[in-house]
């Protein structure tokens, strides 16, 4: 079993996890609705990404499931 030769001191400990710090989340707003949003990606509110829809609404995937089922 590998055990360590020498104990790790304080500060060699400090000094490998000092690069362990959580960054904050970095947020924009969204250019059509002005929701909050992680940059390059979909905005969760609108659905919209790069100016285009790719997301569908969650009014319009109840309307769908709807119609699906009817027909």
């Amino acid at each position: 079993m590998a055990v360590p030769k020498k104990k790790t001191s304080k500060a060699k400990k400090n000094m490998r996890r000092s690069h362990h710090a959580i960054s904050a989340v970095n947020v924009v707003a969204c250019p059509e609705c002005g929701e909050t949003k992680m940059p390059h990606r979909a905005c969760l509110a609108c659905g919209v990404y790069n100016g285009r829809q790719v997301l569908e609404k969650e009014g319009a995937s109840e309307t769908t499931a709807e119609d699906k089922t009817e027909a």
